[in-house]
């Protein structure tokens, strides 16, 4: 009887046995993909092979393949049936890459409409650069130049020397470039993105980078002082070896700890060169061919308003998938920073240290305008792909809201100057609505 029933239990062990060990059979199945580094190409789609391996024990399986976020990726794959007591399973779906960003595709294996299985491969969606990508950079480093090289035909080199010996405008411009903008950033990336490293990282490396070069452009739009705009550029621009390594490598700290985080010295040295040596052409222009010189001045404020528009738009459009990652946070950030720059550059420029109306302008645009180029180069190569992409919409949104005040500004001065006509003597305008660098060449 004791054997009977000893013989009894251990079959019901037995078989409960086999169940586990279909159980843990059904836990050994693995798939792979052939997909190097797990990256797809945005707007692009691709044909996947994959290898499915493990025991199918004779029965009928149903494999789907899905995308766990179909907005950033599709997955091109109809529900199949497996059945055989193979063990290596081989096929093919499409991937299409739909935007920027990380997700998984599901393999799952079902049967009876149960499901028994399945595994999740983590997949990157990149941006290819596209021809248009080089065509804009390309386009505006030639016009960038050739504007500047207006910029040396119209400066008024001994006022230029003048700043240089008395460099109080400079100063308050680097003490406001350098010390608030990056505190600003930091502190706006802290605020609006607490949990997102990479759109705080975007928001500070735009904070540390020197003046932008449409600064210079927007001065002679907005009548403001070009030979302190252009002094206080390369004295920015120059400044940048020293100060942006010591900002990221302190402050920046508390934001990236892993890895180390290269500082563009070779871009900021060819923007470097770019600035000067245009600069030093039209002054040769000016100084040699007279006649030339004087015409390309007469140009630059037109030249200046079509290059910025032509910028502004042809970065728009270029850029045009990352405002769908734009958010209140974004727009928030994209304000704050070149606006509160401006603000805290004019009320310090003007009313603690005294500076006329028209420096105090001049220092307000070169502090709130930003090299927002460096800060996309920063983020590139410190940051894998995707991110580096996607944390590149932390520049692009300061730099799509950086020119609203000065349109306004720009608005305004019509306006008044409709009020109130011009008064001409001598057949000239008054002082105060000429840039005085235009008139150094006739002098």
């Amino acid at each position: 009887m004791y054997r009977i029933c000893f013989l009894f239990i251990f079959m019901l062990k037995s078989s409960h046995s086999l169940e586990l060990n279909d159980d843990f059979n059904q836990n050994i199945w693995n798939v792979t993909i052939n997909l190097a580094d797990s990256k797809i190409f945005m707007d692009e789609t691709e044909m996947i092979g994959f290898n499915l391996t493990g025991p199918f024990n004779d029965n009928n399986y149903f494999l789907t393949i899905k995308s766990t976020n179909p907005n950033l990726l599709i997955v091109g794959f109809d529900k199949i049936l497996i059945n055989g007591s193979k063990e290596v399973f081989n096929g093919f779906f499409n991937l299409t890459g739909i935007f920027l960003g990380k997700t998984e595709i599901v393999f799952e294996i079902t049967s009876q409409n149960k499901s028994l299985w399945e595994q999740k491969v983590l997949i990157n969606i990149i941006r290819r650069q596209r021809t248009i990508d080089t065509i804009f950079t390309a386009s505006v480093a030639i016009l960038v130049s050739l504007i500047y090289i207006n910029f040396g035909c119209a400066l008024n080199w001994t006022d230029v020397k003048t700043t240089l010996r008395r460099p109080i405008g400079p100063i308050i411009g680097l003490s406001s470039q350098f010390f608030f903008m990056p505190l600003a950033s930091y502190v706006l990336g802290l605020i609006l993105f607490p949990d997102d490293v990479g759109l705080r990282l975007g928001m500070f490396f735009t904070g540390v980078a020197p003046g932008g070069g449409a600064s210079n452009m927007w001065t002679v739009i907005l009548n403001g002082n070009l030979h302190l705009s252009i002094t206080m550029t390369t004295i920015s621009t120059i400044a940048a070896f020293v100060m942006m390594p010591l900002w990221v490598f302190t402050l920046g700290k508390t934001i990236f700890h892993s890895g180390k985080i290269p500082i563009p010295y070779a871009q900021i040295s060819t923007y470097a060169i770019a600035l000067v040596v245009p600069l030093l052409i039209g002054y040769l222009i000016q100084k040699y061919l007279r006649n030339v010189g004087q015409f390309l001045a007469k140009m630059l404020k037109g030249f200046a308003s079509v290059l910025l528009i032509f910028i502004i738009v042809f970065a728009i459009v270029v850029n045009l998938y990352l405002f769908k990652l734009f958010s209140w946070e974004l727009v928030i950030a994209g304000m704050g920073l070149p606006w509160l720059g401006y603000a805290f550059a004019w009320i310090f420029s003007r009313f603690v240290c005294r500076q006329n109306p028209k420096d105090s302008l001049t220092i307000a645009i070169e502090t709130g305008i930003q090299n927002t180029g460096i800060a996309i180069f920063l983020l590139r190569f410190t940051l894998p792909q995707p991110e580096a992409d996607i944390t590149t919409i932390a520049p692009v949104a300061v730099a799509t809201m950086t020119p609203i005040p000065l349109f306004l500004i720009y608005i305004i001065q019509k306006i008044k100057n409709r009020r109130q006509p011009e008064e001409h003597v001598n057949g000239k305008p008054p002082e105060d609505n000429v840039a005085p660098n235009y008139q150094s060449i006739t002098s």
